[in-house]
């Protein structure tokens, strides 16, 4: 074999890669999608996504493309993990269809039929069909059929051209010793799973093998453990697609990874175990394409059966390998809301609305408690909690988007009266929530700057400031249960406690001037100050606004500002008596002179113990 046969072998080997990749995009193209949403929504029992994930497989050509696609939906929480083993295995059955394929080559005979059936014959005429398509056609259909009659042109073309090229080494000796060396199943499989792991596809890897196997120097006992180990090797792909998924999306990678690997283990001890006592003779035959296939197919329909018992098992191991760690666990909880948010739904507005209460109430939720912890740090500093803190408002955003766009295609639909005010006040209220959720974040910030700096509020001020957070979470609560349960009259008491707010908010203003002339307090704290009280100031403002947007689509009103001016008319008995109420509950203590500093990493340390 010289180096022009060698050049040869290699550009088939491209022409065939190449040829898979470009019928396999076409077949994915020309679904339009389809065999995902058939993946989605027809998985409710395991023999059902067995037989789907075959049947897609079989079409697009590639069990890894397959996988990676299932992987997608299991991070993006569309599937369970529970549903995507059955659809893995099946997975493994319907890339065989390919090895299948490919052995049509090696036909023998010389009947009009059988030379009609080899795909030397025919993929001449696809070839010629397919660039016409590609061409002068307009329509993408066309096109996309076009590009996988091209595709499966130059997939076979590159089949014949490496089978011709590689013909040769059946007289080499080297060659024959390199193939013998695989008949060591250890030895076999890693080929097979290391050639898998570079090219990313089982299918191309088998071909390759069966194009080998017209050298005649390829025997069943070296072909069995290569094949094992393509098998292993086209996990790589989705290990690979799962870095940085969520730990679902990973365990359903390891499922693919253990399907396979423990599969072939125990398939390879009982073959051996058999072949002990038996003797199988074919092992030292020469295979060919359409024992390749065999070979493939038995192994993918053996390792199925053997895990449709214990499909539960693949769960709890690739669940054993990914554990659950308590940052994502709570973070998954925290986002289980918007699993409420489902596109079937949407046809039906009354529901769809429900589930955006259910999804909107868990958001605020989660502002709540951040706003809280953000709060308690200004007392007790603790470095977790303020990654606490951020990582809430990172969900509250994710909220924020999802409730939008889902409350934007609601809108698309007629609804009830009832329903339509609901919209408006959530369409309304999420940027608010968000944004006090924001503020939670500036809140946590000072709280770390003032222990990394090591500075202390004095007394008063942490007296007056603990009295301005009672307030401000007083407001929030009764906002967001307003706004939960359409409570009107909760809605009403939300303005005066705002108003009570802002006059804190100037009361502590001045009062920290004092402080400041007095020298009980530094300039470096009156800036954290500032921000704290403008944050507080701008929360109260945002519960103002969800307030007010309840109240005003009950009358069907939006005039903010006029509604505003009336609320607060001197005329206006129910808001001065709510005001005069919240004024005295949240009156700032009284002015001490000389009070100490407080040290707020000796505070921490003493709350600690």
């Amino acid at each position: 074999m010289d180096i022009f046969s060698i050049l040869t072998m290699i550009g088939g080997l491209a022409l065939f890669l190449y040829g898979m990749n470009v019928m396999g995009d076409g077949l994915t193209r020309a679904s339009g999608g389809r065999l995902e949403k058939i993946l989605e929504k027809l998985t409710s029992s395991t023999w059902k996504g067995v037989l789907l994930g075959a049947a897609v497989t079989a079409v697009i050509q590639s069990s890894s493309a397959t996988t990676v696609m299932v992987v997608g939906f299991v991070n993006s929480g569309i599937m369970t993990l529970q549903r995507a083993v059955g659809i893995i295995m099946g997975a493994n059955i319907g890339t065989t269809v390919t090895s299948w394929i490919l052995s049509l080559s090696g036909l023998q005979g010389d009947s009009f039929v059988i030379k009609r059936l080899k795909p030397t014959s025919f993929s001449p005429i696809l070839a010629i069909i397919g660039v016409c398509l590609l061409l002068f056609s307009k329509k993408d259909k066309k096109k996309d059929a076009g590009s996988i009659m091209i595709g499966f042109a130059v997939l076979m073309f590159g089949m014949e051209t490496m089978s011709g090229a590689v013909k040769p080494l059946a007289d080499v000796p080297e060659f024959t010793n390199i193939l013998l060396m695989f008949k060591n199943p250890v030895l076999g499989m890693l080929a097979g799973a290391v050639l898998t792991a570079i090219i990313q596809s089982s299918s191309a890897s088998v071909g390759i093998l069966q194009a080998l196997c017209v050298t005649g120097a390829v025997s069943y006992g070296a072909a069995i453990p290569i094949i094992m180990g393509q098998n292993i090797g086209t996990c790589v792909t989705a290990l690979i697609s799962a870095i940085g998924a969520k730990k679902n999306a990973k365990r359903t990678a390891f499922v693919h990874l253990y399907f396979n690997l423990i599969g072939t283990i125990v398939f390879m001890i009982l073959f051996y175990s058999a072949n002990f006592f038996v003797h199988f003779g074919f092992l030292g035959d020469a295979a060919n394409a359409a024992g390749i296939a065999v070979v493939h197919t038995t192994f993918n329909v053996f390792a199925t059966i053997l895990w449709m018992p214990f499909h539960r098992l693949l769960e709890k191991l690739a669940i054993l390998t990914v554990r659950d760690g308590k940052e994502e666990e709570r973070t998954e909880g925290a986002l289980e809301g918007l699993s409420a948010l489902d596109d079937r739904f949407l046809d039906n507005s009354a529901l769809a609305m429900d589930q955006c209460r259910v999804a909107c109430a868990h958001m605020a939720k989660i502002t709540i408690e951040a706003l809280d912890t953000a709060m308690s740090l200004l007392n007790v500093y603790d470095a977790e909690k303020v990654e606490v803190v951020h990582e809430d408002e990172s969900i509250v955003d994710r909220y924020e988007d999802r409730l939008g766009t889902y409350l934007v295609q609601v809108t698309k639909n007629e609804m009830q009266t009832k329903d339509s005010h609901t919209l408006s006040v959530l369409l309304h209220s999420i940027g608010d929530i968000e944004r006090i959720s924001d503020h939670a974040v500036i809140i946590a910030n000072a709280a770390k700057e003032i222990y990394d700096k090591n500075l202390a509020f004095s007394e008063a001020a942490a007296a007056e400031l603990e009295v301005y957070s009672s307030a401000v979470r007083k407001v929030v609560q009764i906002a967001m249960e307003a706004m939960q349960e359409e409570d009107l009259a909760m809605a009403g008491k939300v303005e005066p406690l705002e108003e009570v707010i802002d006059d804190l908010s100037d009361e502590m203003k001045k009062r920290h001037i004092d402080r400041l002339r007095e020298g009980r307090c530094t300039i470096e704290l009156g800036f954290i100050l500032s921000d704290l009280t403008t944050s507080y100031k701008r929360i109260a403002d945002h519960c103002s606004n969800i307030a007010v947007c309840l109240i005003q689509a009950d009358n069907d009103e939006y005039g903010r500002h006029a509604y505003l001016n009336s609320l607060k008319d001197e005329e206006n008995k129910s808001f001065r008596e709510k005001f005069e109420e919240y004024s005295k509950i949240y009156a700032l203590p009284v002015r001490i002179k000389g009070t100490p500093k407080v040290d707020m990493k000796k505070r921490m340390q003493t709350a600690q113990q």
